[in-house]
């Protein structure tokens, strides 16, 4: 949880920490001099907005992480592995599937409509998170920092409060993640590492399914109970003109066809060092994941070059540049019958045969046969993405320093499909091709200019700077249908085609400021100022104001505590501030739209579009936070509390318009969304000695989210999840049945109205996607040359809503069209019989209605997320190949999981819509992974 000094600091410049008796760093590539002096007076430091303060002077909420702490998780993205690792996180994978999107929370949810996900800077360049995405994997999206190598990340910031936050203003609602990625060192000889691991990944758990013979019975059952004559019953002897007897009917297992065991492998090459002047990184990096589902397969190259000069005495420039090419063969596991390859061998019934009579494929229950989507899928995606930044910064007096710095973060995505005649999609259109290029350009140019003055009992420290950003966005599509066949798949071979191709832009001006003061090392304050305007806005509404005042008392520093021996480190810390957001609404949400393609008796034309709102304005989020950070028995016990009450404002909706209007919405800002919660967490070093050392690290976060005001309700994509004012967000909107009636077998249901009958008027909110509580337990250990990490993450208090059940568990009233798992085998029979699942028939509301509390679940869990077992070889032995660190491991992650959920995995959602959270259907579960991997530094 600490980043020490010698690590380079890449962000801005730096005004602090403030110390009263240390010398600060003048900006991230401070020379070695000043370095020198940083590792010996401040010991460790915290990267924050815009430079790095010590982690004793920093008033704000920060967690950082060390990258190496993390770097054995082998996930695609950095983000994953965060899961657990900080308290007020939460961090949760939409599916088992390298490279998908990830649902990431810094202290709740805050809107409905303008977006939830942190700001993330990489090297001071603001990143874009957003999927470009547009070719479907059933509501699925890919997770853009997936092209980001892990490997290259030395160290992860995360600002949750508004002290740490305002600095960023109108992008820091959601809270800031700082990446600082790997640099070289002045004055140091080249150093070479490489890094490699393999493994393997697999489905622990899947879907238990009936036998054909007993999916036969069931039908059968209720075609009887539906009251239709025994006789005509489905199957039946063949003889008789049915479809043969239960017992007869063969048993299919198409979920061991689709899942197999996967592989993963990873290599990292870097070069690094530097002289006097000049300090280098160079990194050469490529991953491949076979999913454990087959025909999703991932795989990233990447290219890394970090380079700092110093010219002058008083000069310095840098850079730092990224270059990734991703590579995706995808297939549509979410929701959806056409071409859903997990739908196909979860949904169709085990007794169905694959091939026809003739060796032809055979369909059924309107899903694709599975082995045509196994062998002939054809879905790809290559993401081609550029983060870079050039920096200039200069020493203008000796307390006064300015920077300058452009930044660019570029993403090329191009996806495509084809679907052939054997699938449902492909012979319906004689072939299907869909190709789609996507290009994102995000630009950021910003100036700072910093003072700081310390004396012996003050310091002072004062930053000031501007940014302009704009945001470019393009994508050309094309789709082509009718082909001769399938030998051609580009849509020019098409006999039929059609194309669109749309841009927009959005430009951002901002100005902000910092003062910093710290009394005696005791008393310490800091005031954030940030301006912003944006374009998206009305033009009366376009600046938005975020300041932000916090306040530290060092108690330690005290006479009455420092004779306290037990008591190393004591600080309270209070702040409060105002942030805002203007994500996930349009690039000209606020003006009235009008677009051409009309077509009036063969005439081309325009259409009104949009509505105008000249008054649409800035959502802003206003939090208090008050936190303790402890120090036991010479910091071996250290403790961080924080308490903090958020209140967003101005919320960023699409209001719906009557009809007479001529437009379905408006953009408007309408309703409040506040959040309540307490962060623990808690680092012991348990033993220390020469030999052994034992250490653990455990936080638990808990939040409290609730719609404050919204006039009209909103259903959240399935209709499964209702926003309503009053209740938290991912709240689940459901029928609840009280039992089942042991005399005749029928659900019963809360009558809420009263009125005798079951309608839609009669759901109710029951439970929320959310958890109450959740964290992460860490342990690790080293004796001699071995070490050992044990990491737990927990949820706890969250439901999910298990939409396979829902479909398996009513397949008898489905007859050849679902599935049916081996859930129903409990289903009521015979008067007497206790259980929760209703007698099977076609007739009433036992399986009539959704969505039904029956298959809300609890999805707690306790996942061992992951086990490594390490050792360094000796180093006289290592000096034989001119090596200074030779490192081999073991590494598992998932490798148990504690749960109440009746499917695979709780921790899946079927979209990557960050408004639908905790519904399963058709979604991979979590892989298990083992891998042997080896470190070796030259």
């Amino acid at each position: 949880m600490k980043k020490h000094l010698h690590a380079p600091v890449v962000l801005c410049m730096l005004v602090g920490p403030l110390l009263s008796n240390a010398q600060s760093p003048a900006s991230p590539s401070a020379d070695t001099t000043i370095a020198s002096s940083m590792n010996r007076t401040l010991g460790d430091v915290i990267v924050v907005g815009y430079g790095a303060q010590s982690r004793k002077a920093v008033i704000g909420a920060v967690t950082s992480i060390k990258a190496a702490t993390i770097k054995d998780r082998p996930v695609a993205s950095f983000d994953q592995q965060l899961q657990g690792r900080a308290p007020g996180v939460q961090v949760s994978a939409n599916t088992g599937v390298p490279g998908d999107g990830i649902f990431f929370r810094i202290r709740g949810t805050t809107s409905i409509n303008a977006g939830n996900d942190p700001l993330y800077v990489v090297d001071g360049v603001f990143i874009n998170n957003q999927s470009l995405q547009k070719v479907t994997t059933q509501g699925q999206g890919n997770n853009p920092l997936a092209d980001i190598n892990p490997a290259d990340i030395e160290s992860i910031s995360i600002l949750k409060d508004a002290t740490a936050t305002a600095i960023y203003g109108a992008r820091a609602a959601n809270g800031v993640v700082l990446i600082t990625t790997k640099r070289g060192a002045y004055n140091s000889r080249p150093k070479v590492g490489f890094n490699t691991y393999l493994g393997l990944a697999w489905a622990p758990e899947l879907w238990e399914l009936v036998s054909g013979p007993e999916h036969a019975t069931i039908i059968n059952e209720a075609w009887v109970n539906d009251g239709k004559p025994f006789d005509t019953r489905p199957f039946r002897p063949k003889s008789a003109g049915g479809r043969g007897l239960p017992e007869e009917q063969p048993t299919y297992d198409r979920l061991h066809d689709i899942f197999r065991t996967g592989g993963i492998q990873n290599y990292d090459l870097s070069l690094s060092g530097g002289n006097e002047k000049t300090r280098y990184y160079l990194s050469a990096g490529y991953n491949k994941q076979l999913a454990s589902i087959k025909t999703n397969d991932y795989q990233r190259a990447s290219l890394k070059v970090n380079l700092d000069q110093q010219i002058t005495d008083r000069i310095r420039v840098g850079s730092s540049n990224s270059l990734s090419r991703s590579r995706r063969t995808n297939a549509r596991v979410g929701d959806g019958p056409q071409g859903g390859i997990l739908q196909a061998a979860l949904h169709t019934p085990t007794y169905l045969p694959k091939f026809n009579d003739d060796g032809s494929y055979a369909k059924w229950a309107g899903f694709d046969n599975l082995d045509v989507l196994i062998k002939y899928t054809d879905m790809n995606s290559t993401s081609i993405r550029y983060i870079g930044n050039l920096y200039a910064e200069a020493d203008i007096l000796k307390q006064l320093k300015f920077r300058t710095s452009w930044s660019l973060d570029y993403n090329d995505y191009d996806e495509f499909e084809y679907w052939n005649s054997y699938t449902n999609r492909g012979s319906a259109s004689k072939g299907l091709a869909t190709s789609s290029v996507s290009k994102n350009t995000v630009w950021v140019n910003e100036q700072t200019l910093s003072y700081r003055n310390n004396s012996q009992r003050h310091a002072i420290g004062v930053l000031v700077g501007n940014s302009i950003q704009g945001n470019i966005a393009q994508q050309t599509w094309a789709q082509g249908t009718n082909f001769p066949s399938d030998a051609f798949k580009q849509v020019a071979s098409a006999a039929t085609t059609t194309a669109s191709s749309n841009r927009a832009e959005n430009r951002q001006v901002s100005f902000f400021s910092r003062v910093e003061y710290n009394y005696e090392g005791k008393y310490l304050a800091e005031v954030n100022f940030r301006a912003d305007a944006s374009s998206k806005f009305g033009k009366d509404n376009q600046w938005g104001y975020f300041p932000s005042l916090g306040v530290a008392w060092r108690a330690k520093e005290e006479h009455f505590l420092q004779s306290v021996d037990v008591i190393s480190d004591l600080k309270l810390r209070a702040n409060y501030g105002l942030t805002g957001n203007q994500n996930g609404i349009g690039n000209f949400a606020s003006r009235g739209l009008w677009g051409g393609g009309a077509n009036y008796l063969d005439n081309p034309g325009t259409i009104p579009q949009q509505l105008a709102n000249p008054q649409l304005g800035w959502e802003t989020t206003r939090q208090w936070n008050f936190g303790l950070d402890l120090g036991l028995l010479d910091d071996r016990i250290n403790v961080e509390f924080n308490w903090y009450d958020k209140y967003t404002s101005d919320l960023l909706l699409n209001l719906p318009l009557p009809v007479s209007s001529g437009f379905r919405t408006i953009a408007s800002n309408s309703g409040e969304i506040s959040n309540k919660g307490l962060e623990l967490g808690i680092n012991t070093v348990n033993i220390r000695t020469k030999q052994f050392s034992w250490q653990t690290g455990f936080n638990i976060a808990r939040n409290i989210n609730r719609i404050e005001k919204l006039n009209i309700p909103i259903d959240a994509s399935y209709s499964v999840e209702r926003m309503a004012q009053g209740f938290p967000m991912h709240s689940f909107f459901v029928y609840k049945q009280l039992y089942v009636d042991e005399k005749t077998g029928d659900a019963v249901y809360e009558d809420v109205t009263k009125d005798g009958k079951i309608t839609a008027a009669d759901r109710q909110m029951l439970g929320q996607a959310t958890p109450k509580f959740f964290g992460g337990l860490n342990n690790t250990f080293s004796y001699k040359g071995f070490d050992a990490s044990v990491f737990f993450n927990f949820q706890y208090g969250n439901k999910v809503y298990n939409s396979n059940r829902f479909f398996h568990e009513s397949g008898g009233t489905r007859d050849d069209r679902r599935a049916i798992n081996k859930n129903q085998l409990n289903r009521w029979q015979q008067p007497g019989d206790i259980t929760d699942v209703p007698r099977i028939t076609t007739i009433g509301n036992n399986y009539a209605l959704n969505p039904v509390s029956r298959f809300l679940e609890d999805g707690s869990f306790l996942r061992l997320s992951s086990l490594t077992l390490g050792y360094t070889v000796p180093g006289r032995v290592a000096d034989r190949i001119h090596a200074s660190n030779i490192r081999i491991y073991f590494s598992g992650s998932n490798l148990w999981l504690l749960k109440k959920y009746k499917g695979p995995d709780p921790e899946v959602n079927v979209t990557s819509d960050p408004n639908v959270q905790g519904y399963d259907l058709g979604t991979p579960p979590q892989p298990r992974t083992v891998q042997f991997g080896l470190n070796l530094t030259l």
